[in-house]
């Protein structure tokens, strides 16, 4: 785990047990907002940032912390996570802590939101920001990412980069894996160890500008 991360997960963690799907993400979110994602505590209005969108909201203990580690929430805020009176619930809400761009619940709507953002950001001829979706190999039983996957793949939507942290734990797979079901929709695709911070970025700079990008981070079955 990222070394300024542990920390601040503890103070969120406070006694409570955290699964796989919280701790399968740490990574992938730490290099997406150390070294990826434009945007700062100073930016999160900025028409010209990135946008990141947290599809696998129940894994939002560890996004939490990474925030804060960025300076994007006070770090004391973690010690009341899901408390009656906190800011931060058990999935995000973007109207009560900033720099989160959209508030989840059910897993599978992500991926069209990240399509939604993609095609706004485009139709205002805003050209340089990328959307980012960070979504779990699960939510790829859900129907609406079939569709989002499709739509994106036949409108060329080069300003979208999905992130797949795979687990292991769909329960219908895809044949070839996971990165198959965006490559035959006209997807560019990279697999990875979802732990190796070098090539998580490698990975995440990968796009060829023309086409939207899926990165499948594999983390071992039992993280």
């Amino acid at each position: 785990m990222p070394g300024p991360v542990a920390p601040l997960l503890d103070r969120v963690r406070a006694g409570r047990v955290f699964g796989r799907n919280v701790f399968s993400t740490i990574d992938v979110l730490w290099v997406l907002y150390d070294r990826i994602l434009r945007i700062t505590p100073e930016t999160v209005e900025d028409p010209d940032r990135d946008r990141f969108l947290l599809s696998k909201g129940h894994a939002v203990a560890g996004y939490y912390a990474v925030l804060a580690a960025r300076g994007f929430i006070p770090v004391d805020w973690l010690d009341d996570q899901g408390g009656p009176a906190s800011r931060l619930g058990d999935h995000p809400d973007r109207l009560l802590v900033p720099g989160v761009e959209i508030g989840s619940g059910s897993l599978g709507h992500g991926l069209g939101l990240g399509v939604g953002t993609a095609l706004g950001l485009r139709a205002q001829g805003l050209l340089a920001p990328r959307v980012y979706v960070l979504l779990g190999d699960a939510e790829l039983d859900e129907g609406s990412n079939h569709e989002a996957i499709a739509y994106a793949g036949a409108t060329g939507l080069a300003n979208l980069t999905a992130i797949v942290v795979d687990n292991s734990s769909a329960t219908h797979g895809w044949p070839g894996g996971a990165a198959a079901r965006f490559t035959v929709n006209g997807w560019t695709a990279a697999t990875i160890d979802g732990r190796d911070h070098d090539a998580l970025h490698t990975a995440l700079t990968g796009q060829d500008n023309h086409r939207p990008h899926v990165v499948v981070a594999v983390v071992d079955s039992g993280e």
